[in-house]
């Protein structure tokens, strides 16, 4: 097993990587506390692995939460669901909630926990690639908005993250390669030898081979835990995560939540930023390229985004992304393959240029 700690003074909390880890009790009862126990899952988890966290628990179980299963269930509807849940069974503030699932059932979660009677312990186990390398770490709770993607939300810590990588056996093709899309933006931020490494064992990788995965979600976990240890609130540098998905949130929203799978419209978003850094001239044309091959051709991902989203819609749900300010729309583009900036002044008809390349996204100006 590895650990990797999120240092975030009394907050701190470690992130437990390896196999089979929902076997083993000693792991989790540190971060449990005294009181009530609840986990707080989906429709499709449950029958694969909520009795067997019940059984990591002892019979400290005092109950579970099964929500639909999908982004279009990530609204304050299930937020309510649970505080129903919590309200009628009369648990305390001493209660802990464990989100069981991927990103969605870790967000509304973390969020329910943050804001039910001014905030109650959680714990995460992620069960998809994209939530054991992102979005299980980091305190980023929330839920959708018709107008906006994780408009509503806060920040809040979990006690722990227990990532076993046993779950993931379970997953459909389609959510590893959505999960993988996360895992090569660490690589563009911040890390060229990462990228190189992702795009050299593509296959292993993929397949879900032990060593890689392993390395590949320990490497993930240690650059956001460095991150956010610097930049928990996203004031300055932790934006840089967001590589992607300033365009990626908009293909969302108006494609309709569950349309695509965050992970495939984040994919499509770094092409965006790739070739919005060519045409700003930071990259060449042969990098911009690669990273458009390394996700379409290596991981086999959806890159280009749907023809049916406007320049008007885009830039309408673009600005009300969270990174805007005074009323600019900031965006996360790559200097290098390894070198992700924060940049706002970008020409209107330069950004309307990416919006409409369409197949031609990455290619020669």
């Amino acid at each position: 097993m590895h650990k990797v700690n999120v240092n975030l003074g009394d907050q701190s909390y470690p992130i437990l990587i390896g196999s089979n880890l929902l076997g083993d009790s000693s792991l989790i009862n540190p971060y449990l506390g005294k009181g009530k126990l609840v986990v707080v899952t989906n429709e499709v988890v449950a029958p694969l692995y909520l009795e067997a966290v019940k059984s990591m628990l002892g019979g400290r179980c005092a109950g579970e939460i099964i929500l639909p299963d999908g982004e279009q269930h990530k609204n304050l509807e299930a937020i309510s669901e649970i505080y129903d849940y919590l309200l009628r069974n009369k648990f305390d503030r001493h209660t802990t909630l464990l989100a069981l699932g991927g990103g969605v059932i870790g967000d509304i979660t973390g969020f329910a926990a943050a804001t039910y009677q001014r905030g109650i312990g959680y714990i995460q186990i992620p069960t998809t690639l994209l939530a054991h390398v992102d979005s299980s770490v980091g305190g980023k709770t929330g839920v959708n908005h018709s107008l906006g993607k994780n408009m509503i939300g806060a920040f809040y810590q979990p006690r722990c993250v227990l990532a076993d990588i046993r779950v993931l056996d379970s997953l459909p093709e389609r959510e590893i390669k959505a999960g993988l899309a996360e895992v090569v933006k660490y690589g563009l931020i911040r890390n060229a030898k990462f990228f190189d490494w992702l795009a050299e064992n593509s296959k292993p990788i993929s397949g879900l081979d032990d060593a890689y995965l392993v390395r590949a979600i320990k490497t993930c976990c240690e650059m956001k835990a460095g991150i956010v240890a610097q930049d928990e609130k996203e004031i300055g540098i932790r934006a840089l995560l967001n590589l992607g998905h300033t365009f990626g949130h908009a293909i969302e929203t108006a494609a309709g939540y569950g349309t695509w799978l965050h992970g495939e419209t984040v994919a499509m978003g770094i092409v965006m930023a790739a070739d919005l850094s060519r045409r700003l001239g930071w990259l060449d044309v042969s990098s911009a390229q690669r990273v458009r091959t390394v996700l379409e051709k290596n991981f086999g991902m959806p890159v280009v985004p749907p023809a049916d989203i406007s320049v008007d819609q885009y830039l309408d749900l673009m600005s009300s992304d969270k990174k805007v300010e005074q009323g600019e729309i900031r965006f996360i583009l790559l200097k290098d393959i390894g070198s992700a900036v924060v940049e706002g002044n970008i020409a209107i008809e330069t950004l309307r240029s990416t919006l409409t390349a369409g197949h031609g996204l990455c290619g020669e100006l």
